[in-house]
């Protein structure tokens, strides 16, 4: 894992390929990747809409014995939205600074699975697709939310 996170600060998505299983199954909170050459152009996009991203190992747990077993990873995730879309989102320019964990499950060596979680609405609200925590736009929003759902609840 160490090795993984030290190729992704260098932002070269091929040679990550090395880590991978052919049929790796990767649970993202936007959407699964179900392939080495799809996880792969996955990074490769992410590397073009955050040219400057960094991950960190905040903490790291593993188990298993030889060249099996789990890792559980907390990392945080920083750079700027300046390149390309990420996920169909426009570049936004924000600065980016995103906690998450992944759960690794290895075999034979290679890694066949990883669930994702980051904050999506820590996420949204950096980069602007959201408005801020108790701005007035969210005050607003949440008040007209609340509304209809109280309307909905009294049918």
């Amino acid at each position: 894992m160490r090795w993984s996170i030290d190729v992704i600060n260098s932002h070269d998505a091929a040679s990550l390929r090395q880590a991978y299983a052919p049929d790796i199954r990767v649970r993202f909170p936007m959407r699964t990747v179900r392939s080495a050459d799809e996880l792969v152009a996955w990074w490769a996009s992410v590397f073009t809409a955050v040219p400057d991203l960094t991950m960190t190992i905040e903490g790291m747990a593993e188990q298993g014995e030889g060249r099996s077993g789990e890792v559980f990873l907390r990392w945080r995730l920083t750079g700027h939205h300046t390149g390309g879309d990420w996920e169909g989102i426009a570049p936004s320019g924000a600065r980016l600074d995103l906690d998450g964990m992944d759960h690794v499950v290895v075999e034979d060596g290679h890694v066949a699975g990883n669930f994702v979680v980051f904050d999506q609405m820590q996420f949204a609200r950096q980069i602007g697709l959201l408005p801020a925590d108790g701005s007035r736009l969210d005050v607003g929003l949440k008040t007209a939310f609340n509304a209809l759902a109280r309307r909905r609840a009294r049918r």
